[in-house]
């Protein structure tokens, strides 16, 4: 009876929840259950990714050999933009964070400019994957698809790529050139240069026999970019996750860089200073680092595995 009596039965010390758990208020923990059940959709799509690669090994480009290009720059440069995009893309994280802790301090004209850093992080990466997304479509190097809708490279015995251009030009591609070829074209200049074969796109390829080449060609036909239904890289599937999975995330991108702008007006406007906190960045910097994050794991199992 002595230990009933020292209890406190007001309800708030029991049941009134006068703490909220971790600190945390009610916008803050929807945006974690929200980025929770994204975290899953980019999961499941880069497991599918995954999947149809290991099964369509042979047929399935190498990134190395399909982003090569450089804006303003001549020759292969194997990844070097999409490092530069990802590179930038974790600066403007950076600059969150410093927003964030500027908010923390009541520092309203730090946040001003982290956050007007961070918006220009995102428009640069926007825009670098617009043209990304124009360089693919359009094509670079080009490709044979054969009659069994097999997608192949043009190549020399050795196995290295050899462009439609150089085949039927004799020159190297000018920079920001888009020539059309037409499959007349590709087939009387692939008779006339008896080096030149065929091979796959897959990390393991050996060269095909130049009389099986011969016979195959017969019945192919010129291949330039890449769509939803045809893809001069290799496998088409390869193009359908490129663009759905690179799209998926510049859309949070995009949707990320608006938030953004709107926040920043409402802290130019003085809104958080008469709230007297700026909680607000920091659940903004919630998204936009989740959307960071994303990427790099696009970054890792889409180009670089």
């Amino acid at each position: 009876m002595a230990n009933e009596a020292s209890i406190d039965h007001k309800p708030t010390a029991l049941w009134g929840g006068a703490k909220q758990p971790f600190g945390s208020d009610y916008g803050k923990l929807m945006m974690w259950f929200f980025l929770l059940s994204d975290a899953l959709s980019f999961s499941g799509f880069l497991a599918a990714m995954g999947m149809y690669r290991f099964k369509f090994e042979e047929s399935w480009p190498v990134a190395e050999n399909v982003f090569t290009h450089f804006p303003l720059l001549h020759g292969d440069w194997p990844l070097l933009f999409v490092a530069l995009m990802t590179f930038i893309l974790i600066l403007s994280s950076v600059t969150m964070v410093m927003a964030v802790d500027a908010g923390h301090k009541m520092n309203k004209k730090g946040v001003i400019i982290w956050m007007a850093l961070t918006i220009v992080g995102g428009f640069f990466f926007l825009g670098s994957q617009a043209w990304e997304w124009s360089h693919f479509i359009h094509g670079d190097k080009g490709g044979v698809q054969l009659e069994n809708n097999e997608v192949m490279y043009l190549s020399d015995s050795e196995g290295e790529i050899v462009t439609l251009h150089e085949l039927i030009v004799g020159t190297e591609k000018p920079h920001g050139a888009h020539a059309h070829f037409t499959d007349a074209d590709l087939k009387t200049a692939f008779a006339a240069n008896h080096d030149v074969t065929l091979r796959s796109p897959g990390k393991v390829h050996v060269p095909m026999p130049r009389a099986e080449a011969e016979r195959v060609m017969e019945k192919a036909h010129v291949i330039q970019g890449a769509n939803l239904k045809e893809n001069e890289y290799g496998n088409v599937l390869f193009a359908d996750f490129f663009f759905f999975v690179t799209g998926f995330h510049g859309f949070h991108v995009f949707s990320g860089v608006l938030i953004n702008i709107i926040i920043f007006i409402n802290v130019i406007a003085g809104t958080y200073e008469k709230r007297g906190h700026y909680e607000m960045i920091e659940k903004v910097g919630l998204y936009w680092h989740f959307v960071d994050l994303v990427w790099v794991f696009v970054f890792t199992f889409f180009y670089l595995v």
